[in-house]
Order: C-alpha cells, then sequence, then structure tokens
C-alpha cells in the first residue's frame, strides 16, 4: 500500500508544500541506466535467445527463462523473453519496461483533484541482472500509484513527492543458491499488493494497502528452500532515512495450489519526520498480516487480514494511540490466454475517538471504509487494456476528515482505463 496516501484522516500532507525526494544519486543511476540501455536500440544487439544459454538441441527441451522482476500477481504477465545484452562477468543484462496511459473520472473528488483526467501511470524501465554471485537490478521512470478513496496525484508531482525518478534500486549479493542479500531502494515488505499498477489484480491499490510503506531503502535478507520462504530487512520505514524500522515475511506451500504468508513490521524507536511519503503517524506504528493464496486452473484467490497499530509518543506528535484492523479478498479468472477478470472486496476500521485525542488513520478517529473494485483486462503478446470501476463508502466518519470537496461526504465511485505495452 501506499502509506503516504494512508487515508484522508491521516493526510498531513494535503496542502503541504511539495518536497522533493529526488537526489543526485539517483541522477547518476539514471545516467548509468540511459548508458546501459542506449546499445539496446540497435537491432543488433537485440537476441532472440537468452545470452550464455545454449539453443535447444532438437528432441531436448527449450532453456528455462530466466527469473526476472519485478514480482506480478496478474492478470498482467511481464515479458519472458525481453532484449539483453552480454555483460561479461554479470551474464545477460536485461532490459524491459512498462509504458502506460490511464483516464479516470470520479465523483466527489478532494480538493485539488478533479472529475475527470488523463495521465501516464507507467513509464518505466528496468535493467537487471539474474546471474553470479553479484546481481543487480534497477527501475526507473516515471509511474503514478493510484490509490482507492485518496485523491489523485499526477505522476510529475507524485514522482516528485515521493521516491523520484529510480524507486527501486538495489544490488543482490547470492551467497549460495538457497540465500542472498540485497542493498539499496527495495519494495517493502509489508501487506500483501505490490506497488504499481501493473504489478496487481487491480490498477487501484485497495484501503489496506494504504496503511503500509511502498517503497523503503535498507537492506534485506532472503532465504528460500522447498516450500519454504522467508526474508527478514532492516530499512528506513516510510523512506524516512532513518533505519529503524524491522521487517519480515515468511511463506509456506501448503500444497501445490495453496500457500499462506505471515508478514510482520515495526518502527523500533520514535521519528518526528513528517513528509508527503513519510506520515508521522504511520511511521511510528507498526504492520502484521496473515494471507493465503489458492490457485487452481483459472482461477486465483487470495485473502487476508491485517492489524496496525500506532503507539502513543506525544514527542511527536501522536498525543493518543490508535490501530486499525481489517480484511480484504482479491482474486481472478482467466477465460483465455488474452481475456481475464480481477477483483477486490475489502474493509477497514479504525480505533479512537475525537474525544481522546487519537490518530486519525482512516478517515478520522474510529472511522472506517469498505471498497468493491472490479477490472476486466485484456492482454497479448506486449499490449494490453483493462477497465475498473470501484466504489468506496466511508462509515463512523469524523467531520471535515472525510471525502469529497468539503470532506463530509460518506461515498467515491470511480471509472478507470489503462492501456500501454510491457516490452
Amino acid at each position: 500500500m501506499c502509506a503516504e496516501l494512508a487515508g484522508l484522516g491521516a493526510f498531513p500532507h494535503i496542502g503541504r508544500t511539495h518536497v522533493s525526494e529526488t537526489s543526485a544519486t539517483d541522477r547518476k543511476w539514471l545516467a548509468l541506466l540511459l548508458a546501459t540501455a542506449f546499445p539496446i536500440a540497435s537491432p543488433a544487439f537485440a537476441q532472440t535467445q537468452t545470452l550464455n544459454q545454449p539453443a535447444a538441441q532438437p528432441g531436448q527441451a527449450a532453456p528455462s527463462p530466466p527469473s526476472l522482476g519485478p514480482s506480478t500477481t496478474g492478470p498482467l504477465h511481464l515479458n519472458s523473453d525481453p532484449l539483453h545484452v552480454d555483460g561479461g562477468p554479470l551474464g545477460p543484462v536485461y532490459v524491459s519496461g512498462v509504458i502506460s496511459g490511464l483516464g479516470l473520472i470520479q465523483d466527489h473528488p478532494f480538493p485539488g483533484d478533479q472529475g475527470s483526467r488523463a495521465d501516464l501511470s507507467n513509464g518505466q524501465a528496468i535493467v537487471q541482472t539474474t546471474q553470479g554471485p553479484v546481481q543487480f537490478y534497477v527501475q526507473a521512470g516515471g509511474y503514478s500509484i493510484v490509490t482507492l478513496g485518496t485523491p489523485y496525484f499526477k505522476t510529475t508531482g507524485y514522482v516528485r513527492d515521493t521516491f523520484g525518478y529510480l524507486p527501486v534500486a538495489y544490488v543482490k549479493i547470492v551467497l549460495t543458491s538457497d540465500f542472498n542479500i540485497e542493498v539499496g531502494k527495495l519494495y517493502t515488505l509489508q501487506g500483501a499488493e505490490n506497488a504499481f499498477t501493473f504489478q496487481n489484480f487491480n490498477i487501484e491499490r485497495g484501503l489496506l494497502f494504504n496503511q503500509t510503506s511502498t517503497i523503503n531503502r535498507g537492506v534485506q535478507a532472503n532465504y528460500a528452500q522447498g516450500p519454504l520462504s522467508a526474508s527478514i530487512a532492516l530499512t528506513d520505514g516510510f523512506y524516512s532515512k532513518k533505519y529503524n524500522w524491522l521487517s519480515g515475511t515468511i511463506g509456506y506451500s501448503v500444497s501445490p495450489k495453496d500457500s499462506i504468508t505471515f508478514g510482520a513490521a515495526a518502527s523500533l524507536s520514535r521519528n518526528a519526520k513528517s513528509t508527503f511519503a513519510t506520515p508521522t503517524a504511520l511511521n511510528n506504528g507498526q504492520l502484521y498480516f496473515l494471507s493465503w493464496t489458492h490457485n487452481d486452473g483459472p482461477w486465483t484467490l487470495q485473502a487476508y487480514g491485517q492489524l496496525g497499530d500506532v503507539p502513543t509518543r506525544a514527542s511527536v506528535g501522536i498525543m493518543h494511540g490508535a490501530s486499525t484492523y481489517g480484511g480484504a479478498v482479491l482474486g481472478k479468472y482467466s477465460f483465455n490466454d488474452h481475456w481475464s477478470v480481477a477483483g477486490r472486496a475489502e474493509v477497514i476500521k479504525s480505533s479512537g475517538s475525537v474525544t481522546n485525542g487519537a490518530a486519525s488513520l482512516v478517515y478520522g478517529p474510529g472511522s472506517g471504509a469498505g471498497s468493491v473494485t472490479v477490472t476486466p483486462t485484456w492482454q497479448k503478446g506486449i499490449y494490453f487494456a483493462r477497465l475498473e470501476g470501484s466504489y468506496v463508502h466511508a462509515f463512523d466518519t469524523v467531520p471535515g476528515f472525510a471525502l469529497g470537496s468539503d470532506f463530509n461526504q460518506h461515498s467515491q465511485v470511480r471509472g478507470l482505463i489503462e492501456a500501454g505495452i510491457i516490452f
């Protein structure tokens, strides 16, 4: 989820002067990315088979495709044979990416938002290696993370005020086939939904996602053997530049069709930072989730529960703690290789009240919300298009903390269309 968009009641950033997080380091990485990607534009560098892997001989199985990032839940899928060049001792260097546009209509827009708009949802290039003891992953470009029940922020402003034009970039040190360490700008381990539109069942991220961090900086260790996988990370939580968050996940495949995942994350010390990407309340809290995923032919189903807690920390302005609890059911059904439909239903409730001065984590202290989202999707080769309809209903809201131009509306309906290429 995107905590920088955490429920309007937790939106101290609305109306705030924008703060740029794009650094000189990001620009240096972008220069390296362009230098790497430039020769790919020449057809002489485009290959039809994976470099450093022999072509299949008659009667032999074709070589397995590389395992490329980022992770996706579908229905959209990444290009399994992207462009690549010979990276010498690094092995093949793969270049892929996503270019997509988005159109949106909605009722009850927030102040500064509009009833309809069009924008770039993804303009990202991904450069990565998958072989050897030292590997890297670089994801660069523009993006917009659309979240239910929150204002829509245009790509240019969103990038400037969150993770910059280099949202994800890390080095992976592979110590054994089962164990590796990643250092850099990482995808969060919090929550059950991924960051960008193309990675998920739906175009918009959900209400529960809005309680979690999205991207953080730090170090992460990963282990996988057989049905068991585990990760643990020390990071800066909600992109605060203070490395005081400890998070982890553990997953287990209980059968060929079913798997479960448990995740936990917590701030180890107080942090007063407050920016668009770093909401003070959530950056001083903790979060837990438990999910179950079932795959059976054309069906993929996921159900999960999530619990968040923000303690009282008067020294950073949290005069009374609060918690959230909720659950979601997501799924998709594939009609054939090109057509599918995905859906999500969820509900979240927070504790506290205005009288005890509790932190606002949804739409005011003690408030809650529910949502329903449906997303038909088409993809053929590198091309894709999808529609989406969503409905959010807020309840037990506090006047001045809810939806709409006056922050007093209790619902919002949205219609979206997204189309582009995954190359």
